[in-house]
């Protein structure tokens, strides 16, 4: 009767642990977080276990390596790399059986080919030479996928595996094997997903592109075969005019190609930036001569106080910020107006600020200003051209420095594109960019 009552608090005991480890199984971590967190609660509910592992065949490098330990030090069992068949946890996932060892002996049989650099791993990470005293060892499958082997050893205690726990500690591998399946299964899913929206991306790219460059290819198609008409005088006054209109169209072209270029070398994680102690001022007024250049409707100013402060940043991809900034200005201010570049000193950081006079954005589209393709809803009698690359390529410079950006807008008030950038540091505020021979003057 005594050993019904054992046997019925042990199943109780068990039933009660898979609820627990169930419910970590489930819960939404990290595949590492996850094995870590069940182990935990393995060796808190299975007494014989003082220390346990979860080893994973890694394919990519043929060896096994340590996913999740307890009472074992995991940055020393971290250099650990076993080869198939070496060792207990070899043995048991070439067999596909779960093993027992019941006494040291069993156990150093079972580890006698180890190589001597992952005994010495084992070693310094139990802090002792001594081996476990009992060792319980079971693959770690889903079906015909196997992923590894769940260790469970026992050091000195007083209370050692037997074979009525096998069927126990079996079932939690396999628990644990259908959560690294479902973890796989959802990896794959998602890169589906990532993969179709990729291909929706680059189809509505696509879609952008051809619209957006038929239109300045067709004003250039047209100037160009207007002004080869032998049947048409044309004034060198109408003549220039065309050529300058082309001319427009032309940059209008290289703008979007632009745009497209460095929103693809983000993309692939290729913004690589050269920092070096930079006066914003000057970049500024180069920017604001270039863009000057290309109209007259728009009058363009720098303002910045005389002791702005130093910052280090990448000249080149910050003036793309503003070059994308300003495009986006002159774009949206059809009727021409006022732009200015602001600098402002805050006490860790500046802040630029664009200011314009143009068409200004409703409050839904602030919102996905930044996100990839979107463009400002503009008034239905007017177009504005582009690729809506170029604002989140300039946060994506920004935020890469170190910085922010955001918007401030009313309809038919004009808009205010703000970035901060960190200020440099080590360098003193007051100190002349010549001495320091600071990039940026003239």
């Amino acid at each position: 009767m005594l050993s019904k009552i054992n046997g019925y608090e042990q199943l109780s005991r068990e039933f009660l642990a898979l609820t627990e480890i169930s419910k970590t199984l489930t819960s939404p971590l990290e595949l590492s977080e996850l094995l870590d967190a069940v182990l935990k609660k393995i060796v808190s509910v299975v007494e014989q276990a003082d220390i346990g592992s979860i080893m994973l065949w890694d394919q990519s490098s043929g060896l096994f390596r340590p996913a999740a330990v307890f009472g074992i030090d995991l940055e020393v069992m971290k250099e650990m790399g076993l080869r198939a068949g070496e060792s207990i946890t070899g043995k048991v996932y070439d067999e596909g059986k779960a093993r027992l060892l019941c006494n040291p002996e069993e156990v150093a049989d079972a580890m006698a080919d180890m190589r001597p650099f992952n005994r010495d791993v084992f070693s310094r990470s139990l802090r002792t030479d001594s081996l476990p005293r009992c060792v319980l060892a079971t693959p770690i499958t889903a079906g015909d996928k196997k992923y590894g082997v769940l260790v469970l050893e026992t050091l000195n205690g007083s209370t050692a595996f037997t074979e009525g726990d096998l069927p126990f500690i079996q079932t939690l591998a396999e628990l644990i094997a259908l959560a690294i399946d479902r973890y796989y299964l959802e990896e794959q899913l998602d890169t589906v997903r990532d993969a179709r929206r990729t291909e929706y991306l680059r189809a509505e790219i696509m879609a952008i592109l051809s619209h957006e460059l038929r239109i300045p290819l067709s004003a250039i198609k047209g100037y160009s075969t207007a002004l080869q008409l032998d049947e048409v005088n044309w004034g060198k006054e109408k003549q220039q005019e065309f050529l300058a209109l082309i001319e427009d169209e032309c940059d209008n072209m290289q703008v979007m190609l632009k745009e497209i270029l460095d929103s693809s070398l983000i993309e692939v994680e290729q913004l690589t930036l050269e920092r070096q102690p930079m006066r914003l001022q000057q970049i500024a007024k180069d920017v604001v001569q270039e863009a000057q250049r290309r109209t007259e409707n728009h009058r363009i100013l720098a303002d910045f106080p005389t002791d702005f402060p130093i910052v280090e940043v990448d000249q080149r991809w910050i003036k793309q910020v503003l070059r994308n900034i300003l495009e986006n200005a002159i774009r949206y201010s059809p009727d021409g107006g006022l732009i200015v570049i602001r600098g402002e000193t805050r006490p860790a950081d500046v802040v630029i600020s664009i200011a314009d006079e143009g068409i200004g954005i409703s409050p839904e589209d602030l919102i996905p200003i930044f996100e990839k393709y979107f463009r400002v809803r503009s008034a239905a009698d007017y177009h504005v051209a582009g690729t809506g690359l170029g604002l989140p390529v300039a946060r994506a410079i920004v935020e890469a420095h170190g910085g922010r950006i955001w918007i401030e807008s009313k309809l038919g008030e004009g808009s205010t594109v703000f970035f901060s950038l960190p200020k440099a540091k080590g360098i003193s505020e007051n100190e002349s960019c010549v001495e320091k021979d600071i990039p940026g003057v003239q």
